[in-house]
């Protein structure tokens, strides 16, 4: 077993805790920067040093690369428990995505005819690494407390804050950089956050974290010998599979329309919004920064409407029910805007900055009904001894929502055409939602049913609980 470190305590938190939420923060302030303007640089014209591709082109590629984002942890997890360690692990995977950053950063001049090519490695480069990151920081920040310490909850809405103020930042800068100087700054920008990540992670964890994670899991479970043979799945087993089925693919539902946020409307804020702000124009990238900023702001307000709901508390399929609407609103709020607002003198419509706060508020407000309990569910239904693969399904059926979302986002198409086509894609998405929503709703009953006891007769749950849960398995919101 890990040896907890006793390295002294910062507002009545182990060290540690503050070290991986520094790391996480920088990590993340790193990704969602370069997020933020990946789609922005790949339909920027060549003569602004982009690269020139259709909104279509760029919007399938972005697909695939957030489908890898959800499927390499999966690789890089077993990696960290089977060989490396997840210390290890944590090092090399944020190595490899600070040089993927910087490759990305690479001016087009100094790699003349083969600018695509070295996207494409340092794009690669930031998949494998996040692999390697992503799935292994977060389990390190509950080793940090013994089973039963009261303080583990508090422990992951910390480290949970640091995700979010990494999300906040990181399109803020990189996309201010990126506006202000170049492309190729913003992903530098993007890349220097990588490195202090880093550099915490290799200055500061042997004193802080003393040997957690450096040991691979399954050599310190080595002791714990499987005797016996394996059972076949009882029907209550095979009822609760069901559950995590069924979830999973309604998940698919809520991400698809979620993840339109950094790539279909990423390019809607760019180019169809009045982004002048006392004679300042808002950089477009800024927008990704809203999601963030409302979680920081609502998820403390949610936990507080679920407990005092009590016993009225909806079970988990609802909330899954309350989240898809939550999105269809979101939606239902992009086509009215395209109903209502006029065109600019140039001729294409400018809507105002607004409808996309209240777009990314609605979302947002889905994501917290759906995604932390989501995972939360997945946890406690999963047979231990299937545990892994039903969380891999999960993450399977997220990676999927995610290219499926690059898809529907790529028919918005270019030139006039566009609008129409937004309209058509936000009806078809929000209908999509709303619809699904009413199904799970039906369903609801018979699924608590399938859990048998799992739901706890709707006993109350801290928001806390739901984003350890997540945490746990992801390190990330989403």
């Amino acid at each position: 077993m890990n040896s907890i470190p006793n390295r002294g305590e910062f507002l009545g938190h182990p060290k540690g805790l503050f070290l991986l939420f520094g790391t996480e923060m920088w990590e993340r302030f790193g990704y969602y920067g370069m997020r933020a303007i990946l789609v922005l640089y790949l339909v920027a014209q060549v003569q602004n040093g982009g690269f020139g591709w259709t909104n279509a082109d760029a919007l399938s590629l972005y697909g695939t690369f957030t489908m890898a984002v959800y499927l390499t942890p999966l690789f890089g997890g077993w990696l960290a428990d089977n060989v490396l360690g997840q210390r290890k692990a944590i090092i090399i995977g944020g190595i490899l995505m600070a040089s993927g950053h910087f490759i990305m950063g690479i001016p087009h001049s100094v790699v003349a005819g083969q600018e695509e090519n070295v996207f494409y490695i340092g794009l690669a480069l930031l998949c494998i690494g996040n692999g390697l990151f992503k799935p292994n920081i977060s389990s390190m920040v509950g080793d940090l407390y013994e089973d039963g310490d009261k303080r583990r909850d508090g422990a992951f809405t910390v480290f949970y804050m640091g995700i979010n103020i990494g999300g906040v930042f990181g399109p803020l800068v990189a996309g201010y950089v990126a506006s202000e100087i170049n492309w190729q700054a913003g992903f530098v920008a993007a890349g220097i956050g990588m490195v202090i990540s880093v550099i915490m992670q290799m200055l500061l964890s042997k004193k802080y974290l003393g040997d957690i994670g450096v040991v691979p899991a399954a050599k310190l479970s080595q002791q714990q010998s499987e005797s016996g043979t394996k059972e076949p799945l009882t029907k209550v087993e095979k009822d609760r599979i069901r559950v995590i089925f069924t979830m999973s693919v309604f998940s698919i539902i809520f991400w698809m329309g979620f993840e339109q946020a950094g790539g279909l409307m990423n390019l809607f804020a760019n180019d169809y919004t009045d982004r002048m702000l006392m004679g300042y124009e808002i950089p477009a990238s800024w927008f990704q920064s809203l999601n963030s900023i409302f979680v920081i702001i609502f998820a403390p307000i949610v936990a507080m409407i679920w407990l005092k709901l009590d016993k009225r508390e909806p079970n988990s399929p609802v909330k899954f029910a309350i989240g898809l609407v939550f999105l269809a609103l979101g939606f239902l709020t992009m086509m009215f805007a395209l109903m209502t607002e006029g065109a600019a003198p140039g001729g294409t419509l400018q809507i105002s900055m607004m409808w996309l706060v209240l777009f990314y508020l609605f979302h947002t407000l889905g994501e917290l009904c759906l995604s932390p309990i989501g995972l939360s569910m997945v946890s406690k239904l999963a047979p231990l001894r299937l545990a892994s693969l039903l969380m891999g399904i999960w993450f399977l059926c997220t990676a999927v929502a995610s290219k499926i979302a690059g898809f529907v986002g790529s028919f918005i198409g270019d030139g006039q055409e566009a609008m129409g086509n937004a309209m058509g894609i936000f009806i078809g998405l929000g209908v999509t939602a709303l619809l699904s929503a009413l199904a799970m709703y039906l369903l609801s009953n018979k699924l608590v049913d399938w859990m048998h006891g799992a739901e706890g007769d709707n006993e109350p749950q801290t928001q806390a609980h739901y984003l350890e849960k997540e945490l746990e398995v992801t390190g990330e919101r989403q």
